[in-house]
C-alpha cells in the first residue's frame, strides 16, 4: 500500500535533457550534493528520496517512474543514474520501463548480491541494533567505505545527511536484495549503459560485477574509478558531469 504521507524530498535543478539520480541503501538523494551543481549546468537534474515502507521492487520502480515524469513532463524519459542499491533499482526500472530510459548509468552495483548470508546477517543485525548506535557504526566503517582521499569535512557531512535514514528503510531494502536477481535478464537492457566501478570498493566487488554486466548488456561501456572506494561521489576528484558528457556524445545521445 502506498503511504500518502511519503516525503519525496524531490528536487529538480537546471535545464536540458532530464537526468534522475537514484540513491543507494541510505535512501537519501541529498548525498548527491557534490554532483548536482555541475550536472545542473548540462541537465535537468532530479534527486529524490526512496520510500522506507516499500516492500517490493515494483513499488520503487513505480516511484521512479513518477520522478521521471516530473523531471521530463513532455518526453517522459530520462538518463537514469543509480548508485549501489540505486543501481539495482535503476536496472530494474530500465527492464520494466525501457521507454522511459534514454541512457543508464550504474555505479558500484550488481545484478545479484552475494553472499546472501551477508544480507541476512545485516538484516537481522539491524533489527536488533539499538538505532542510536548506527552513527557509531558509520564512523567505524568510514575508512572502508569512502575513498581514501575524501576530505574529513565531506565525511562529516555524509554522517549528518545519513542520520535521518531509518531502520525500516534499511531493513526493507536489504530484504528486497534477497530476492533480487537480474543476471538472466541483463541481455534485455536496451538503453546505452555505462558501468562505473570503484577500484577500492570493499563493500561490493564492483569491478568484477561491472565486468559481468558489461559482458551481457548489449550497448555497455565500463569505466574504472581508480583509487576510489564504494562511496566515491563525495570525493574531490569525481565529477559525474565530466564522465557523462563525453560518454553521451560518443554514444550519440
Amino acid at each position: 500500500m502506498v503511504n500518502p504521507d511519503y516525503d519525496w524530498r524531490l528536487s529538480v535543478l537546471g535545464a536540458g535533457e532530464a537526468l534522475v539520480l537514484v540513491p543507494g541503501m541510505d535512501g537519501t538523494g541529498q548525498l548527491f550534493y557534490r554532483q548536482t551543481p555541475s550536472l545542473a549546468e548540462s541537465f535537468r537534474t532530479a534527486t529524490y528520496a526512496l520510500r522506507s515502507d516499500a516492500r517490493t521492487m515494483d513499488t520503487l520502480v513505480d516511484d521512479l517512474g513518477r520522478v521521471v515524469d516530473t523531471a521530463a513532463p513532455d518526453a517522459r524519459r530520462a538518463i537514469v543514474v543509480g548508485e549501489s542499491f540505486g543501481g539495482a533499482l535503476a536496472m530494474s526500472f530500465a527492464l520494466a520501463r525501457p521507454e522511459q530510459v534514454s541512457a543508464l548509468v550504474v555505479l558500484n552495483s550488481f545484478p545479484y548480491f552475494a553472499p546472501q548470508l551477508r544480507l541476512r546477517l545485516a538484516r537481522y543485525g539491524l533489527a536488533l541494533l539499538p538505532w542510536g548506535a548506527m552513527s557509531l557504526i558509520r564512523r567505524a566503517t568510514a575508512f572502508r567505505l569512502h575513498s581514501a582521499h575524501t576530505h574529513r569535512e565531506e565525511i562529516r557531512r555524509f554522517m549528518e545527511l545519513t542520520a535521518s535514514a531509518d531502520r525500516e528503510g534499511y531493513i526493507n531494502r536489504l530484504q528486497l536484495l534477497m530476492s533480487y536477481d537480474i543476471r538472466d535478464r541483463l541481455h534485455d537492457l536496451r538503453p546505452p549503459a555505462l558501468f562505473l566501478a570503484a577500484e577500492q570498493d570493499h563493500l561490493v566487488p564492483s569491478i568484477q560485477q561491472a565486468e559481468l554486466m558489461v559482458s551481457r548488456v548489449p550497448c555497455a561501456t565500463l569505466r574504472i574509478l581508480h583509487g576510489h572506494g564504494h562511496i566515491c561521489l563525495i570525493a574531490p576528484d569525481v565529477c559525474l558531469r565530466d564522465i557523462l558528457v563525453p560518454w553521451l556524445k560518443a554514444a550519440a545521445l
